[in-house]
């Protein structure tokens, strides 16, 4: 599915990121901030063509909230509040100013929001799966 292959190509780019040189170099800092930015947008939609696929018809038309919701109450997301929290910096990343802040971002990026997109990746790579089994 291109919205998965999307996600899982944007998540590569993520993955590879030198964090050590994130912190020597500011244009470095702030394309690694784009590119979480990018890999979420791509997540939350790569996740609701995936519950369109298995028939939640609620997931037709949605914020990414509603579909970060969705996504949990169906049990392609097992942590709510990391998601929720990865919606919220999302938000407010581009109204960031301060040196401490975008450390703080990075530092988030690294060791929790990545690994989040690593499950929510093969979640969805499993219930595709599951589902073209099911045809």
């Amino acid at each position: 599915m291109k919205k998965v292959d999307n996600f899982s190509n944007c998540l590569n780019v993520l993955k590879n990121a030198d964090f050590e040189l994130a912190y020597q170099n500011e244009i470095y800092r702030t394309g690694i901030i784009g590119q979480f930015n990018l890999t979420f947008e791509l997540a939350w939609k790569a996740l609701q063509a995936v519950l369109r696929e298995h028939g939640v018809e609620s997931s037709d038309t949605g914020s990414p909230r509603e579909i970060l919701q969705l996504g949990y109450k169906f049990g392609f997301i097992n942590d709510a509040e990391l998601w929720l929290v990865m919606l919220k910096k999302k938000n407010t990343s581009v109204h960031i100013y301060s040196e401490d802040e975008v450390d703080e971002m990075l530092l988030l990026i690294k060791d929790s929001f990545i690994s989040a997109f690593i499950s929510l990746e093969n979640t969805l790579k499993s219930k595709l799966s599951e589902f073209e089994e099911s045809i």
